[in-house]
């Protein structure tokens, strides 16, 4: 099971806004578990603001 901790690590230094595409490929290149990258890979494809509004898509 993938936590919030776990998405906020694999996005650390990622600059906002961000289109889900960049998301995806932030985490896999901060080492991402596989877990988190496809949790990553589930959320609507549309730009993110913040940190909380990618763990919201995430966990909604």
């Amino acid at each position: 099971m993938v936590s919030p901790i776990d998405i906020q690590k694999a996005l650390s230094g990622i600059d906002y806004p961000a289109k889900k595409d960049d998301v995806v490929k932030h985490a896999e290149s901060q080492g991402g578990s596989a877990e988190v990258i496809d949790a990553l890979k589930g959320i609507d494809d549309q730009e993110y603001d913040t940190p909380a509004a990618v763990s919201k898509a995430v966990f909604d």
